[in-house]
């Protein structure tokens, strides 16, 4: 699996890179962060010690389901599906949908962090 670059930053100044790259004046480089945080306490209540074993849990049994997660984890459904939608607006995590469920996919279990 690959190695997912996290960048921290304040807001203003991702949203000016962002436009910075739509406008062609920068051109993003292979290992710069493909995802930002606003902020160190940010990154560590998504990334906290739960959510990496959580995303290393998906990663090794591909669970095909929320539920078979659920149940493999130990965690509440309801909490669980919480954590992996905000795993998912951070590109941690995509939800793939299958027939009636979704199914969690890791993007990612190890992280370079730039600061």
């Amino acid at each position: 699996m690959a190695i997912l670059h996290i960048g921290v930053k304040p807001q203003e100044e991702i949203r000016a890179r962002l436009i910075a790259i739509a406008k062609g004046e920068v051109k993003p480089t292979e290992n710069e962060p493909k995802v930002w945080f606003p902020s160190i306490r940010s990154l560590a209540e998504v990334l906290s010690d739960h959510n990496r074993e959580l995303l290393k849990m998906i990663a090794e049994s591909e669970p095909q389901s929320l539920k078979e997660l659920s149940e493999l984890s130990g965690r509440a459904p309801s909490n669980l599906s919480r954590s992996l939608k905000t795993m998912a607006n951070f590109g941690l995590v995509k939800m793939e949908k299958c027939q009636k469920s979704v199914r969690p996919i890791a993007v990612a279990t190890e992280f370079h962090i730039h600061i």
